[in-house]
């Protein structure tokens, strides 16, 4: 009898070895979440874009542009297959006071089933990914300074010629404010976006075509090249950013939950776009934040109107739409 157990607890353990392998192999691999983890810490940034070659005989390119400044890049969620990173950017205030400013959010996500993609002017859509594209891969949606969206891919981590280095497929993504408040020609990105490690950090890259319409037709005005540099560097007040964040982080994890919450419940999101904020949402939802750092407005209050202000805007924009 024992001997026959026995045999019984074998065959079933034999059984179960499929589902365990690919239970394992589902499991994101651990470099890759290195990757994504190293870019969390305090930084010197250095932003740098420039518009390179132009494709309409009547476009000249405009002149570099280049600023920078300090961040501190936590992460904020990790639940193995999925990493959030908030950006909260760092700056000198009139009084020499620091002032810590919300920036981008990125998320990513392994072996995702759909990806969040800018699909035309302030509409994003829930974009189904295929068994083959998403095997191995992550996809990185980035989302703007008030946790509404602004573009997502799918790509996949590569450690040859010793980089680390993760990039997305080609993807449409609205503009930034660097060229919306300028009120160019052009009306939208079509762009390759870069992660990868550095000795001193990471870099940020992107390839971008900028794209608008002429005679009804989509064509490219110039091609631009973005290198966003990350150094390490810790001689800027931490502190306030820590602070910052310590103050906000639950009205922003309610207002990250109203955003996927619209946008589940539409397959997508609609949302007027804003050349200084990139999103109608922007001053409202980032001046309660600010509110409650300086502790003017209770968290509670404050999210409750985030969340009248999320609704009323994504309500509004998907009936406008459904017109």
């Amino acid at each position: 009898m024992t001997t026959r157990r026995a045999c019984f607890a074998l065959a079933a353990a034999l059984a179960l070895l499929p589902a365990a392998a690919a239970q394992a192999a589902e499991r994101p691999p651990e470099a890759d979440r290195r990757s994504i983890l190293a870019m969390a810490g305090d930084y010197r940034v250095r932003f740098d874009m420039r518009e390179t070659v132009p494709f309409l005989a009547d476009y000249t390119p405009l002149e570099p542009k280049r600023s920078g400044g300090f961040e501190a890049v936590r992460v904020i969620e990790d639940r193995g297959d999925f990493i959030s990173l908030q950006h909260l950017l760092v700056v000198e205030g009139e009084d020499d006071k620091p002032v810590v400013v919300k920036h981008w959010r990125q998320d990513w996500t392994y072996e995702p089933k759909e990806v969040l993609v800018y699909e035309s002017s302030g509409r994003w859509t829930l974009k189904p990914v295929s068994a083959a594209e998403r095997r191995g891969a992550w996809s990185q949606t980035v989302w703007q300074t008030d946790d509404s969206p602004r573009y997502g891919g799918v790509g996949r981590w590569a450690y040859d010629h010793g980089v680390a280095r993760w990039q997305g497929g080609e993807t449409l993504r609205p503009l930034a404010r660097r060229d919306a408040v300028r009120h160019p020609p052009y009306t939208w990105y079509v762009g390759v976006n870069r992660h990868a490690l550095t000795p001193a950090g990471w870099v940020h890259e992107q390839d971008n075509a900028k794209v608008g319409l002429r005679d009804g037709r989509p064509v490219t005005y110039v091609h631009e090249v973005v290198v966003n540099t990350y150094a390490r560097n810790a001689g800027f007040p931490v502190a306030a950013a820590d602070t910052y964040w310590a103050r906000t982080k639950d009205y922003w994890s309610q207002v990250r939950l109203a955003w996927d919450e619209a946008v589940r419940s539409r397959r997508g999101v609609a949302v007027r776009e804003e050349a200084e904020n990139g999103s109608m949402t922007g001053p409202r939802l980032m001046g309660l934040a600010d509110e409650i750092a300086e502790g003017r407005t209770a968290t509670a209050q404050a999210v409750a109107q985030a969340r009248t202000v999320i609704a009323g805007e994504t309500a509004a924009r998907a009936t406008a739409a459904a017109r």
